[in-house]
């Protein structure tokens, strides 16, 4: 479980116990994440596991689906975090700011937690419902995320940094899927 050895250690979490306390929106694991440099590989661990579950969710959808759902993925958490590190540090900073790549990194990656449930969108009745209903989660685990690793004291401010890194991601991401369907 967690265990403290001392006033200024950070908390050592079990990696699960980490992936549950994100999915339950609770803001202290995400700023344990924040200040613990030995969690970039839970981080990543995080992001393989939700970008796997998505590839099995969107398995029905043929090869392309399984592919693709591991490939978006773990491209929105690089690309995600880079504008949300950009836009809340450059754009939109309070005073008390500070964060930075492997910070918002390991924040992004929790954050993604919920979305470990779309492995069951394979189901093809729930498919709609648990994709919806994850991504809801993980927008509102990831503004609790932007708040803690961007020291923010006011949650509008990293629900609009959250707005503007997902508007700036599907601009991104509808350039991508241009270019690839242009040359399919």
């Amino acid at each position: 479980m967690a265990q403290n050895t001392g006033p200024m250690s950070v908390r050592r979490t079990s990696f699960v116990d980490r992936m549950i306390g994100a999915a339950e929106l609770d803001s202290s694991i995400y700023r344990e994440v924040e200040h613990d440099h030995e969690a970039n590989w839970q981080a990543i661990g995080v992001v393989l596991l939700v970008s796997l579950a998505s590839a099995i969710g969107g398995a029905r959808h043929g090869g392309g689906g399984f592919v693709f759902g591991f490939v978006v993925a773990l491209g929105a958490w690089l690309i995600a975090s880079g504008l949300v590190l950009f836009i809340g540090t450059k754009i939109m900073p309070e005073k008390q700011t500070e964060a930075d790549w492997g910070q918002v990194m390991r924040c992004m990656a929790f954050a993604y937690s919920p979305a470990i449930l779309t492995i069951f969108a394979i189901i093809p009745f729930l498919s709609g419902v648990i994709f919806f209903g994850t991504w809801v989660w993980v927008i509102i685990a990831t503004v609790i995320a932007v708040q803690e690793a961007l020291d923010y004291t006011e949650t509008w401010r990293a629900a609009v940094v959250v707005l503007l890194g997902w508007i700036g991601f599907i601009i991104l991401r509808s350039i991508y899927l241009s270019a690839y369907h242009a040359f399919k």
